[in-house]
């Protein structure tokens, strides 16, 4: 079954024990677009969707066209 990028957002950051404020802070975006982007009401812009598979240690594949 086809998983939606705020999910998969949302497991990786839990696997990394950090928190949405962490993560948000580490990538230099707001609390607010995090929260966004997890939920799925947003999608990033491109640039920051590789740098949030970098961050993650994954593929903007494996994030985003899953």
């Amino acid at each position: 079954m086809k998983k939606d990028a705020g999910r998969i957002l949302t497991d990786l950051r839990v696997k990394t024990g950090k928190s949405m404020t962490e993560v948000a802070k580490d990538l230099n975006i707001s609390l607010s677009a995090m929260s966004y982007y997890e939920s799925g009401k947003r999608t990033p812009r491109d640039n920051l969707k590789s740098v949030m598979a970098n961050y993650y240690g994954v593929s903007v594949q494996d994030i985003f066209y899953a």
